[in-house]
């Protein structure tokens, strides 16, 4: 479980490419700090887990599932990552509960600057529109945002500084992918009423 609150700004140093999967060294020192094979770690909001590691860097497999999901397989050598350890139960939700589970992607189509902070707009897909709302909470690469504004086809956030700063957000440009996931209360109030609805009728 994450908060997507980013920790720390990482950078992938290796990839090995396999017939459906993919390999990653990242470096990330803050971290990896406290890390452990088989620790989770959220990386651009994908959840992975540490198979090896040094003082500065991780190794995690990236399986197809993922690739496919996600903006993972766009990664190059070289390339920045958002990088978050799972909370620990005394931990404080700095962010909204994010499980690291990428529900799609979208593409960045407008940045318009403002005095101190960013609007981003971003592609809406047409499956995840029912689960965002504004002032609600999502997931972008792994940054917990709020909805600032929506439109049939597309949501706006409004980033402030730290944000640009401290995350790939502040670097990627119109048509970069990136990943997102929503509000998983969201789908569970669905679900539950569904089935409400699905008892009303029997």
């Amino acid at each position: 479980m994450f908060t997507g609150i980013v920790e720390e700004l990482g950078s992938v140093q290796s990839i090995e490419h396999g017939a459906e999967s993919a390999v990653l060294r990242i470096r990330g020192p803050l971290v990896v700090s406290d890390a452990s094979p088989g620790a989770s770690i959220s990386c651009n909001g994908v959840c992975l887990t540490v198979f090896e590691h040094d003082q500065t860097s991780f190794s995690v497999d990236v399986m197809a599932e993922s690739l496919r999901r996600s903006s993972l397989g766009e990664l190059t050598q070289g390339s920045p990552v958002n990088l978050e350890r799972a909370m620990a139960a005394t931990g404080r939700f700095g962010g909204h509960v994010v499980q690291g589970h990428v529900d799609g992607t979208a593409r960045i189509l407008a940045r318009t600057p403002g005095e101190r902070w960013e609007l981003v707009r971003f592609e809406l897909p047409a499956g995840l529109a029912r689960y965002v709302v504004e002032k609600g909470s999502i997931t972008v690469d792994g940054v917990s945002l709020t909805v600032s504004a929506i439109g049939e086809d597309f949501f706006e956030v409004s980033l402030i500084p730290t944000t640009l700063e401290l995350t790939t957000l502040g670097s990627k440009q119109v048509g970069d992918r990136v990943n997102l996931e929503v509000d998983v209360f969201a789908k569970y109030v669905e679900k539950m009423l569904a089935a409400k609805e699905s008892e009303e009728q029997e």
